[in-house]
């Protein structure tokens, strides 16, 4: 099976694991204030992790 090289990186596994536990501490939040705010903490846990991934795939070639 083919893994792509962010899959490696720790970083990268604890971020996933930081979105499943953000995830499971949002289901508890009261109703009222759910919407927005549950969305919003979702979208930029899930960030983090896609943001590292992104990362990985650039080429750095140093010049400018």
């Amino acid at each position: 099976m083919y893994s792509h090289s962010f899959e490696k990186l720790n970083v990268w596994r604890e971020s996933i694991g930081l979105v499943e536990m953000i995830y499971k501490m949002t289901e508890q939040f009261p109703q009222d204030g759910k919407f927005g705010t549950v969305s919003q903490i979702g979208r930029g846990s899930i960030s983090i992790a896609s943001n590292l991934a992104e990362g990985t795939s650039r080429s750095t070639g140093g010049g400018g």
